[in-house]
């Protein structure tokens, strides 16, 4: 079984990043993600879902 990719992923910042490690906080802006509660959309590939990863306990994530 392959895991479908969707077309693109909204992400939201949800939590803030005052007390993240700067190499997570490096990731949220690496994302575009400058405020809490602001959403950019990303491309769905494997870079991408690694970043999410990495950070997922302050993003809400949702395919498009």
């Amino acid at each position: 079984e392959e895991l479908t990719m969707a077309d693109k992923l909204k992400v939201t910042l949800k939590k803030s990043t005052i007390g993240a490690i700067p190499k997570h906080r490096a990731t949220v802006a690496a994302l575009g993600l400058k405020k809490t509660n602001k959403s950019v959309e990303l491309p769905d590939n494997p870079a991408v879902r690694g970043m999410i990863a990495q950070v997922g306990h302050l993003l809400k994530v949702e395919e498009i």
